[in-house]
């Protein structure tokens, strides 16, 4: 049987977006081709988001909400909410990142997130993110992708290292190598002397990286180096996502943990608006992905910050269609009506069960792959998930006529956590936390399920199509 198109455009999707300023963009591109609207919140909204229309947002760049709004719209009705994050565990170049030793050009790079460090050895390794650029008075963002290997983080023969554990030094032996030191010496100079009048509170960017390292970036952003006023890089993978196994029933890729979820809470809601029109929808159907929720979340554009709620108490109070008012008085209860009525789906990947250790999973609950998405729960609410919230997904998985699964972590393990408790705790909304299986979570190489893509997606449709029906169908105070 022939893999669903929607894995084959996930794997596209991971593909193009090395970092989180890529996934957002990649997402805004399938949005803009669906026909949503792009806003701002620095502008007003009063006069541009209205009832039947599909909008998004981004902060940063690198976080993205959007929504689409009920033709049928009154302010305080519920949002059906997907949440998910943009991130994944990487290596960071360093502010300062000019590194030589023995001979060797080096990069300095700073671990983000809590990643499985070893896999990194040994990988084709490139550099991808954002580039603050000079033009004319302005400063504009570039996205590069540097699509050939350029740094590698080496082994250690053997020989030299006799130990059956690995466990790398993060500052002393995790540092990449970029070249040779002759090179770099016969390389000309690209950036032209600056004058003694030009003050710089910083030393010259040449000064903090190594010019080869620098013309490389700048010839992918389309620049001049000494354009070049600072940048955000990680490290990635040039070894492309791929379908694999003997029947094409695994994705080996990259970032799975969490592109895989916010690929199918982007096209979920694209897929929600065709196939199911705003019409008699008195609801407000809307994706988040943030950045930072594999450090913890809390930034200006993390799922602790004031995004999600600023962008719920705005359209709280969007009129209704019938509605000629500009906006709902300032003291309204419509925020607070809307948070009670709403719910959020916490989408992050869960842990399939690994055939070798086994014995590391609870024994009733040990999701498979390619058996669905999984409702992750845990008495001491790790995750937000209860059973409430358990009737409503299972509800839309039997619209969908998709699978689900359960899981828990053993009583003897650490637990993970989400997005889900903070936010359903910050704003008092119903939440249930869930994921595709995968394994090797955190590492440089995931391995995930093809037909869970599919899953997922048809399960986030049926949840955005009918939270408005079933949200007073399931309701306890």
């Amino acid at each position: 049987m022939a893999p669903p198109k929607s894995a084959l455009e996930f794997l596209d999707f991971v593909n193009a977006s090395p970092t989180p300023y890529h996934a957002v963009a990649s997402a805004a591109s399938l949005f803009e081709e669906a026909g949503f609207t792009k806003i701002r919140e620095r502008d007003d909204w009063s006069s541009s988001v209205k009832a039947g229309g599909k909008y998004y947002l981004t902060r940063n760049g690198s976080s993205v909400v959007a929504f689409a709004v009920g033709a049928r719209w009154q302010p305080g009705n519920p949002i059906g909410m997907i949440g998910a994050h943009t991130d994944s565990p990487t290596l960071r170049v360093k502010p300062v990142s000019k590194r030589t030793a023995n001979g060797y050009i080096q990069v300095g790079v700073e671990t983000y997130g809590g990643g499985i460090w070893h896999s990194w050895f040994d990988r084709d390794l490139s550099v991808a993110g954002r580039v603050l650029v000079k033009e004319g008075d302005s400063f504009v963002q570039k996205l590069v992708k540097v699509d050939k290997p350029i740094v590698r983080v080496p082994h250690l023969a053997i020989h030299l290292h006799r130990q059956t554990n690995f466990d790398p030094n993060k500052e002393d032996e995790l540092l990449p190598l970029a070249g040779l030191v002759e090179a770099e010496l016969n390389k000309t100079e690209e950036t032209d002397a600056k004058e003694e009048a030009d003050y710089q509170p910083l030393k010259a960017i040449d000064e903090r990286h190594h010019p080869a390292f620098l013309s490389v970036v700048a010839e992918t952003a389309g620049v001049e180096v000494s354009n070049i006023v600072d940048f955000e890089l990680i490290l990635y993978d040039t070894q492309k996502s791929v379908l694999g196994g003997l029947h094409d029933e695994f994705i080996f890729s990259a970032r799975l943990d969490n592109l895989n979820m916010t690929f199918c809470s982007v096209k979920a809601l694209i897929e929600s608006v065709k196939s199911a029109s705003l019409d008699n929808d008195s609801s407000i159907r809307l994706i988040a992905c943030f950045d930072h929720e594999e450090i913890g979340s809390l930034s200006a554009h993390g799922a602790d910050s004031n995004m999600l709620p600023a962008v719920l108490r705005r359209l709280s109070v969007v009129p209704g269609s019938g509605d000629k008012s500009a906006a709902v008085k300032a003291d309204s209860t419509a925020f607070e009506q809307t948070l009670s009525t709403s719910f959020l789906v916490s989408a992050d990947m869960a842990h399939a069960v690994h055939p070798n250790y086994a014995g590391k999973y609870e024994r009733n609950h040990q999701p498979a792959m390619n058996k669905g998405t999984v409702i992750k729960v845990n008495a001491n609410q790790r995750y937000a998930t209860n059973s409430p919230g358990i009737v409503l997904v299972q509800e839309c998985a039997r619209r969908a006529n998709v699978p689900l699964q359960l899981f828990v972590v053993k009583n003897d393990s650490p637990c993970g956590s989400t997005i889900g408790p903070m936010l359903s705790a910050k704003l008092g909304v119903r939440t249930l936390d869930l994921g595709n299986p995968q394994l090797s979570m955190h590492s440089i190489r995931e391995t995930g399920g093809t037909y869970d893509v599919e899953h997922a997606i048809k399960l986030f449709e049926a949840f955005l199509n009918g939270y408005g029906e079933l949200e007073s169908k399931i309701l306890i105070d």
